[in-house]
């Protein structure tokens, strides 16, 4: 029997690899080689969702990972834009306002990032009244 467990726990890891790179639950199915129902009746299980949207989690940090890589090569893309004289005035006004848009959050992260360590670093100090 342990062996027909370690069988349907790797089925079910293929399933949560075909539902990320599948267009839908059908396809997903079919690609593993099993039933839409099944399929559907696993997503239901709490184990199963756990571990599905670990799976996202991880696959979307991977995007972001990415993205960010990205961050420096289109940051002077947006300053080209800005400081080109040829650009139409409508562009460089609209880079303009992205560039402070992105600035204006980056510092907002930063204050709440800084409030909360300081908030953390409180609620860890023995003997401090909250």
């Amino acid at each position: 029997m342990k062996g027909h467990g370690a069988k349907f726990a790797r089925k079910q890891e293929e399933a949560i690899g075909a539902l990320l790179s599948q267009r839908n639950i059908d396809e997903a199915a079919k690609a593993v080689g099993i039933a839409p129902n099944t399929l559907m009746k696993w997503m239901k299980d709490p184990g199963f969702q756990n571990a599905y949207r670990d799976a996202r989690r991880q696959a979307f940090g991977q995007c972001v990972a990415r993205l960010q890589q990205a961050a420096s090569a289109a940051t002077t893309t947006l300053l080209r834009i800005l400081v080109d004289p040829n650009a139409p005035a409508s562009v460089r006004a609209r880079v303009a306002d992205s560039i402070i848009g992105h600035a204006t959050k980056a510092i907002e992260v930063e204050d709440i990032q800084e409030r909360l360590t300081a908030l953390e670093s409180a609620a860890e100090a023995p003997g401090q009244k909250h």
